[in-house]
């Protein structure tokens, strides 16, 4: 697995993860009983984005792993998905 595909790979892992987190925890402006004006009830009162975003970071390191061992150990490659064009080796000359 090249550098790049690794960081795209971690990447979007790190993004879902992200937007997976966010509602947990969260207590709205309503419910905290101070609506600053001009912004929503729904709003979030205190999001607490450093543990959000620690946690995300942690679980996209495990869940990245876990990918990086799958392609690497020979388990799974690109070249098993489906709707994807075939990966060949340049160097290898087929008949």
């Amino acid at each position: 697995m090249n550098i790049v595909l690794a960081i795209a790979i971690y990447f979007v892992c790190w993004w879902i993860i992200l937007f997976a987190i966010l509602p947990f925890g969260v207590t709205t402006q309503q419910e905290a009983g101070e609506v600053v004006p001009g912004t929503a009830e729904s709003a979030p009162a205190f999001p607490n984005m450093a543990p959000k975003l620690l946690a995300t970071t942690i679980a996209a390191a495990v869940i990245f792993s876990f990918i990086y061992f799958l392609m690497e150990g020979g388990v799974v490659s690109l070249d098993d998905i489906p709707f994807l064009p075939r990966f060949e080796d340049p160097k290898v000359i087929r008949p």
